[in-house]
């Protein structure tokens, strides 16, 4: 299963970040969201989703081996993670994320609850 962006489809409403930081983390913190929403502008209405498309540039970026592969997802070990933020910084797509309230970078694990969320079709889980 992977996500797909419809960047066509996306009006910008961000219903993606709240269904995704509900989730994840229990809030109603877009902040905590794992994808983003950039607005094109000065373009009205044109929006671009960055997604985690589980490159694994982010794996690779850290020193301890803190992020491994599992059944085709990239996952951080919490325990393993030394905060470095390495990761953070080399995600070609900025969706390896922090929180001031989180130890650790979290990132998307294609839960698909941001496609389910999505009242325009602009993400889809597709196998």
């Amino acid at each position: 299963m992977h996500l797909t962006a419809i960047h066509e489809n996306c009006s910008g409403c961000r219903t993606c970040l709240l269904a995704c930081s509900i989730v994840n983390f229990q809030e109603t913190c877009p902040a905590k969201s794992v994808l983003r929403i950039q607005g094109l502008f000065p373009e009205p209405g044109v929006y671009r989703i960055q997604l985690c498309d589980q490159c694994g540039v982010c794996a690779e970026a850290c020193p301890v081996e803190a992020i491994s592969e599992v059944d085709g997802v990239y996952q951080v070990d919490q325990d393993l993670c030394i905060q470095c933020l390495e990761c953070v910084e080399a995600c070609p797509h900025g969706v390896m994320c922090t929180h001031p309230s989180l130890e650790i970078p979290f990132k998307c694990t294609q839960c698909g609850e941001c496609a389910e969320a999505c009242p325009r079709g602009a993400i889809l889980l597709e196998n």
